[in-house]
């Protein structure tokens, strides 16, 4: 086998959570996969004389390897996805590097913010959970965090702009997740989103930028991540973290405990039902440590 570089940040075998294997289609939603497809997959098994298979991804792709299991099919589960909102895993490899991303593009995002002394609007990641833009927020110097587990209202935001105004800093930084909405208000959906499927997020940060300029009169601008997150190098803690999750998935597959998802729970990582990952998203607790750490800094949440 060819030696593979940790610090090479790509897919050996290509990637995908769709396809004719479309398990999710919303929060919340799946669709049973049918039986000739999960049978073809037994046959090719055989076939290629494969005595288990290892599903990496997040909750789409794991949500397809629990019908696997259930269907008899020998599978083991490793959670991948930058989002981070798989149960039962404190961390998911991936969303460190994202992390990383977002707080370099912070810290970027201040030299023009207070030399032009504008808003600075950062999107980020995440449709239901906060993780990337709470750590980053909190890592990269936020003055304002916008999170999908607490809504928004522009009052509170703009208050805390001209709070600022009024302290001598004519600049603030915000981050906002893609899923971040108004009290009351929808999720902003990129224009040319497909209707047949999970709506794709997009544009929440030019929505905000907007807004803040036609209530202060403040200059704003908005910066989409995007994919830059998705890519490059990933960090030590993460080459780390794949080493030890392919390692122990290994010994899963020894043991023949299939259905079981690799966990890192900070002391030592264990096998845990893909069932209990999937059950439900692992979100931002709007009361935990991490945000009380937040509002301890002074950071406002729009709420």
């Amino acid at each position: 086998m060819k030696d593979q570089r940790c610090s090479a940040g790509r897919t050996i075998l290509g990637t995908a959570n769709r396809g004719p294997f479309t398990a999710k289609v919303g929060h919340g939603e799946s669709r049973s996969l049918p039986t000739d497809l999960l049978e073809g997959v037994k046959n090719g098994m055989s076939e290629l004389g494969l005595s288990a298979l290892v599903s990496i991804g997040g909750d789409g792709s794991l949500s397809i390897a629990q019908q696997f299991h259930e269907y008899g099919i020998p599978i083991i589960g490793i959670p991948k996805t930058i989002d981070n909102d798989l149960e039962g895993t404190l961390w998911t490899f991936g969303f460190d590097s994202a992390v990383a991303c977002a707080t370099d593009a912070l810290d970027r995002l201040h030299t023009t913010a207070e030399s032009h002394a504008r808003v600075m609007v950062l999107e980020v990641m995440g449709r239901y959970a906060g993780w990337i833009s709470i750590l980053s927020g909190v890592a990269g110097g936020a003055d304002v965090i916008l999170i999908p587990e607490i809504p928004f209202n522009y009052e509170s935001i703009c208050g805390k702009i001209k709070e600022r105004e009024a302290s001598g800093k004519r600049f603030t930084i915000i981050v906002a997740a893609e899923g971040a909405r108004e009290a009351g208000g929808a999720f902003v959906t990129a224009a040319d989103a497909p209707t047949n499927r999970e709506a794709r997020l997009g544009g929440v940060g030019a929505v905000v930028a907007k807004e803040i300029e036609n209530r202060t009169g403040k200059e704003a601008r908005a910066c989409v991540l995007g994919r830059l997150q998705r890519g490059g190098g990933p960090t030590p803690f993460d080459r780390a973290l794949c080493s030890v999750f392919g390692a122990h998935a290994v010994e899963l597959v020894a043991a023949e405990a299939y259905g079981q998802m690799v966990a890192y729970l900070g002391s030592h990582v264990t096998g845990i039902p893909i069932q209990d990952a999937v059950g439900k998203l692992k979100t931002v607790p709007p009361t935990g440590s991490l945000a009380q750490t937040a509002r301890a800094l002074g950071i406002c949440f729009g709420d």
